[in-house]
């Protein structure tokens, strides 16, 4: 799909992941939409890369219709869908002193991670549905898992749970999406200098990307956002999980 004109979400799109993904798709021509929660860095940013900002709860169906809405009044229909927004947590399953995880924490991780990526699909997908086809296809969805679904660590039960379900229900939506010819595609990126391990020592950044096999280093947010723009351009990538992780498999801890 050609990016120029076409109308574009990106959930998360204030920094990290997805303020590079924003950045990118509005480079290339796409009308940007942010949804977002902090609303001090996604207008600043929406404003830098000429695009637009809504703040939006990605787990509120109410908050994401209106999102949708709103932001089809300014850019049109949108033919594409990043779902970056996500929020992590680092627990055990039974802490010190016996103490088991807070179940409200689990259920809060699931409900932004999972749940928040599904709901923007699924009324996305909805409204792109009325929407013609563009040579062959309507639009494409693109979700951010991460090799935790795979890789989980110690205290990263709450996390990997959600993030195994993004990569679980990735084939099944793009089936049930494929008659309408929307594709569904699933990024699991590795370790990636996002907005929480930029707030580590510079000794400690550097220690995690030597874990890396190749490059040694940690992930660059515009990686994650050339590989968008590759899977949006390429028709035949649909259904499927892609690491983007320069080969690393995380230890226990």
């Amino acid at each position: 799909m050609d990016l120029n004109g076409i109308a574009a979400i990106v959930t998360g799109g204030a920094s990290g992941l997805g303020g590079a993904t924003a950045a990118r798709l509005a480079a290339a021509g796409a009308k940007v939409a942010i949804f977002d929660l902090n609303e001090t860095v996604g207008r600043e940013h929406a404003a830098q890369i000429g695009g637009s900002f809504f703040k939006v709860n990605v787990s509120d169906e109410d908050s994401v219709n209106e999102g949708i809405a709103v932001a089809e009044a300014v850019n049109g229909i949108a033919r594409i869908l990043i779902n970056c927004a996500g929020i992590g947590s680092a627990m055990k399953t039974v802490g010190r002193e016996n103490v088991p995880h807070s179940l409200d924490l689990f259920r809060k991780v699931v409900e932004v991670n999972l749940i928040g990526s599904f709901n923007t699909i699924s009324k996305f997908a909805a409204r792109l549905m009325t929407a013609d086809v563009i040579g062959e296809e309507r639009g494409v969805i693109i979700n951010t898992a991460s090799v935790a679904a795979y890789d989980g660590q110690v205290g990263q039960a709450a996390y990997s749970a959600s993030k195994g379900g993004i990569v679980g229900m990735t084939l099944p939506i793009a089936r049930d999406l494929a008659q309408s010819n929307i594709r569904v595609m699933t990024i699991a990126p590795g370790l990636f200098l996002t907005p929480l391990l930029m707030g580590l020592p510079e000794p400690a950044r550097i220690s995690l990307g030597q874990q890396v096999p190749h490059p040694s280093r940690l992930g660059k947010p515009e990686e994650y956002a050339q590989l968008v723009e590759s899977i949006v351009q390429n028709p035949m990538l649909n259904g499927e999980v892609i690491r983007l992780d320069g080969a690393i498999r995380m230890a226990p801890r």
